[in-house]
């Protein structure tokens, strides 16, 4: 069976009954169906947060089709539950751009899948929609007060950052020309659309802890500039209070059940390439308060997803997970050896062995922030037996727990040795974890501990224009913000191509962008795609719907 036909053969339980298990008052859930609710940010308890286990599911640099976080969050989930741990995953909501484009929706997979997997994958209960329309309402007081002849703030339209966003792959609109419709129709400038994930709106749903927050943050958004050179925020627009107007539902966490029954807080998407790429603070904050254990994930390799996890959300929420777990794939660890994408389901113990120093290269700077880690390996069908052996081998001889992840296939009886070492490794870590940087340090210090700590750069270099960048952050007063590396997944380096684990290469700031309401900066290496395009075949020719509603085609 595929994801979608094994999603389909459980019956969910009752969203109510999952409630009722976690102990939340009516009063305090809004059900959206059979199958999902909205919780209330009354049910966030500070003083349990304290008492409870938080685990990050990371993973090491992973092919273009992912190594499957999200399957082994949801199983080890599952698994840590049947081990008598009151335990509930927190993770992202998927974005509509991947479900139609390549990779497929975002619930997990196999027998550790999240449901109602096609209304998870779909529109869901609206979030990202809040998220667009909020977005793209700045969009429109931006271009209404440019051709205003009364109430204009005299903003450049050539410096003007913000661009409007949709949850689609549609590459036509990464870059037009707005405002043609002669003196009626506004006045022209360039601008484009991103997809909503990379929202800044986005960020700061995850970024903030309630809706007051919410409404601060959405103000302290920076525009563009004036022409005589000031910024310009979106507070200066009065758009924070409709912003937030829109957002007063898609701030409430959405609580739907695994597979086994387990409960599951779904909430905000962000990429993690651009942004911090990790749900909401909100709800982590949520299941740290409704359970003993919360698994959650963050995007992409530990390179981007865990740096920013520990040195942005955690230091933002003032948390710390009591462990680490980091995915290995075989089939990644054989693609960094060199092997070809095309081949990575035929045995090959030499190219697996020389993709080992990916593996070792992310253990080492997982360890940077003295919280432990436990590897996982998410079996796939293709790995064989002397292929397992000599991954097991290699991080037992490192003294790193390391179990076999088979949620895929077994759910959370595939993932119960892995829930047992992580459970010992939670009940013996004692310490919070050590951040990267000191936020007093310069913006171009926090930049250089991150590339050699994370990536093992040998340094950091600044564009011109970088660097005159820096001036302005200066002036504005955000030296102290965190730092949001935007580069490629596909590398620790900022060089797509260099895979396995580079040596003696720099990484280069070409520019910085400044996520003020997010409460962080953007270096950017490399070139960022904000709104992908569709494959040549995308995914969205294989989806279709009966005439009784009955789906087919999700992955």
């Amino acid at each position: 069976m595929n994801d979608l036909e094994i999603a389909k053969s459980v019956k969910p339980m009752p969203i109510r009954k999952i409630t009722e298990r976690l102990g939340i008052p009516d009063e305090d859930f809004e059900i959206y169906g059979r199958c999902k609710a909205k919780l209330s940010l009354d049910i966030i308890d500070e003083e349990k947060i304290t008492q409870s286990n938080l685990i990050l599911v990371t993973a090491i640099t992973p092919t273009p089709a992912g190594e499957g976080k999200t399957t082994v969050t949801i199983g080890l989930t599952d698994a840590l539950n049947q081990l008598e741990k009151n335990t509930i995953a927190v993770i992202r909501e998927p974005s509509l751009g991947p479900v139609f484009g390549i990779k497929g929706g975002a619930a997990g997979g196999g027998w550790s899948q999240v449901i109602p997997m096609e209304d998870i994958n779909l529109h869901f209960t609206g979030d990202f929609h809040a998220i667009e329309k909020a977005n793209n309402l700045l969009s429109a007081l931006i271009d209404n007060n440019i051709q205003s002849k009364t109430r204009n703030l005299g903003i450049d339209p050539r410096t003007v950052l913000w661009k409007r966003v949709m949850d689609m792959n549609d590459r036509a609109l990464r870059g037009i020309v707005t405002g043609l419709g002669g003196k009626t129709g506004g006045i022209p400038r360039e601008t484009g659309f991103n997809i909503t994930a990379a929202s800044e709106v986005m960020a700061i749903l995850c970024m903030s802890k309630d809706l007051e927050d919410l409404k601060k943050r959405f103000a302290s958004i920076y525009v563009g500039d004036r022409f005589d050179g000031s910024p310009v925020y979106a507070g200066d627009l009065k758009a924070e209070g409709a912003m937030a107007t829109l957002m007063k539902e898609a701030i409430k966490p959405n609580l739907v059940q695994t597979l086994g029954h387990h409960p599951a807080l779904i909430h905000g998407g962000p990429f993690a390439n651009i942004a911090q790429g990790t749900n909401s603070i909100i709800a982590t904050k949520m299941g740290l308060s409704l359970g003993d254990y919360v698994v959650t994930e963050a995007g992409f390799g530990s390179d981007l997803g865990a740096e920013k996890f520990f040195n942005i959300k955690c230091r933002e929420a003032g948390i710390s997970p009591k462990a680490t777990v980091l995915v290995a794939t075989i089939r990644a660890l054989k693609y960094h050896g060199g092997k070809p994408l095309k081949d990575l389901t035929s045995e090959d113990l030499e190219a697996l062995e020389k993709g080992l120093p990916n593996l070792l290269h992310h253990l080492e700077s997982l360890r940077s922030f003295g919280i432990p880690v436990v590897v996982a390996v998410n079996v796939f069908s293709s790995d064989t037996a002397a292929e397992k052996q000599l991954l097991l081998d290699y991080c037992e001889n490192l003294g790193i727990p390391v179990a076999l992840s088979e949620g895929w296939e077994k759910g959370g009886e595939g993932c119960l040795n892995l829930g047992k070492l992580v459970i010992k490794a939670a009940e013996n870590c004692q310490y919070k974890f050590k951040p990267t940087y000191a936020l007093d340090d310069s913006v171009e210090e926090k930049i250089k501990k991150v590339s050699r700590t994370i990536y093992g750069a040998s340094g950091v270099v600044l564009s011109a224009k970088a660097q005159s960048q820096l001036k302005k952050i200066d002036r504005l007063g955000y030296n102290h913000l965190p730092v949001c590396i935007a580069k490629t997944q596909k590398s620790i380096s900022d060089q797509e191509k260099l895979i396995g684990r580079p040596r003696d290469f720099k990484i280069t700031i070409r520019e910085f962008e400044i996520a003020a309401g997010a409460g962080f900066l953007i270096p950017i290496a490399g070139e960022i795609l904000r709104m992908p395009g569709l494959s040549e075949t995308p995914a969205a020719e294989q989806v279709d719907i009966s005439p009784d509603g009955v789906i087919s085609g999700l992955f």
